[in-house]
């Protein structure tokens, strides 16, 4: 379909968090934009002669779902993913943009590799926010060029995959990317304390023979980050939480006033270090699986606002990467796909209600990025996602499609899929 077709979406439960909108009703969708909302009987008059209707049979139909943190590898890891297999895995888990960090090769540290990610973006299957470096190289010396890589189209800037390790070096980020308008993302991590770790450091790590990676590696850095932006006045994104004391520092810290925002991924509410097992390397991540009370206090974390969102660290690798000794193995696992059924668990739990499932994975992601969309208004950009909370499933392999396939979570029976994504009034994903 293309973008400047009409399509009327009828008979969905509305769910918008901004406006509070939880009611059965319809979307009209003309010229890319949504050009209205309506809970009422549809009007006849005034109806586009090329309109395409749709039931949603009382499905969900949400803003287009935003991951705010996701590895596309292009350019320099193809046989990973691409910028194309990645939105198109994007748009089948029902997001319909995806924020990209900048550990590629090379790393995205300047407006030449941010203009090429663009490029290859254009027709992507999900719209495509560049994160640029905080550093040159991301070495942690020198500060990248904010402004010339705002210019050609990053959102925000990090290191993520390694830690700003120069406290120093870390203000001076937070202060001139507030100066251009960039968000900082934090990826906390001590490597005095972490360095040639593979798992959660613990009982289990010791009856496994494997090196630990202590909590306080990552508090530490929470820890400092949130004092750097406390000082300055500046606003920071804590990504990846994965412990119960970080949730803390992040709820203290937000009470205090602090500029803070974070999000934690779908594995870390759903599956603790006991995944694994006797040395599955689909679940070694960095930061790793935690313990039963680190997960509890997550889902709090998610439930109280403490949390802002949910992003899946979606971190393709392929065989090459994976199936090798626990200890050499990369790091990290696909997620795209199954972020959104992992997350609704969470609402047939009561954990979190229908509205704060799609706060975390859209509205706030919206707000925290600073970019349209997260919002259910006329004259918004129709960008949209049909959401069946009851479709059951099994999440298998054949059916990816990301490049990758290092989950652990192949195989599990799952509830509830994106059935149909829309991007600028495009259908992007349809389930066959």
């Amino acid at each position: 379909m293309s973008a400047d077709s009409s399509l009327l979406l009828e008979n969905a439960r509305l769910l918008d968090p901004l406006s509070g909108l939880d009611e059965r009703g319809h979307v009209l969708v003309r010229d890319g934009k949504i050009a209205a909302v309506g809970t009422g009987s549809i009007p006849t008059a005034g109806l586009p002669a090329d309109l395409r209707r749709i039931d949603a049979g009382g499905c969900w139909l949400t803003p287009g779902l935003i991951d705010l943190h996701v590895h596309l590898r292009e350019p320099g890891d193809e046989h990973k993913e691409t910028i194309a297999s990645g939105t198109a895995a994007a748009a089948a888990g029902g997001f319909t943009a995806v924020v990209c960090m900048p550990n590629t090769r090379p790393v995205n540290d300047g407006p030449g590799v941010t203009a090429l990610i663009m490029a290859a973006a254009a027709g992507a299957a999900a719209r495509v926010y560049p994160v640029g470096t905080i550093s040159r190289g991301s070495k942690g010396e020198t500060l990248a060029p904010f402004g010339e890589m705002r210019q050609a189209g990053v959102r925000a800037v990090s290191d993520d995959g390694r830690p700003v390790t120069d406290s120093q070096l870390m203000r001076r980020a937070l202060e001139y990317a507030g100066d251009h308008g960039l968000l900082v993302i934090s990826h906390a991590e001590e490597e005095s304390l972490s360095r040639n770790g593979a798992m959660n450091e613990g009982e289990l790590s010791t009856r496994l023979g494997l090196r630990g990676i202590p909590r306080v590696a990552e508090e530490i850095m929470v820890y400092r980050d949130l004092a750097l932006a406390e000082y300055t006045g500046r606003p920071i994104h804590i990504a990846h939480v994965s412990t119960a004391e970080t949730v803390d520092l992040i709820r203290r810290a937000k009470a205090r006033g602090v500029r803070a925002t974070a999000e934690t991924a779908p594995h870390y509410f759903t599956l603790t270090e006991a995944a694994v097992g006797l040395y599955d390397t689909r679940a070694k991540m960095n930061p790793p699986l935690r313990t039963a009370a680190d997960l509890a206090a997550i889902r709090v974390g998610l439930a109280d606002g403490t949390l802002d969102a949910v992003a899946t660290d979606h971190a393709p690798h392929s065989t090459l990467e994976k199936d090798l000794e626990f200890e050499l193995a990369a790091n990290g696992i696909i997620g795209l796909e199954s972020a959104l059924p992992l997350s609704l668990a969470l609402v047939r739990e009561g954990v979190i209600t229908p509205l704060r499932l799609v706060e975390l994975l859209s509205s706030n992601p919206a707000r925290i990025i600073g970019v349209e969309g997260g919002r259910l208004t006329v004259g918004a950009p129709a960008d949209l996602t049909l959401i069946d909370p009851e479709r059951k499933f099994v999440f298998g392999a054949a059916d990816l499609k990301s490049r990758s396939r290092n989950s652990p979570f192949l195989d599990w029976p799952m509830q509830g899929k994106a059935i149909l994504t829309i991007m600028a009034g495009r259908i992007t994903w349809q389930e066959p």
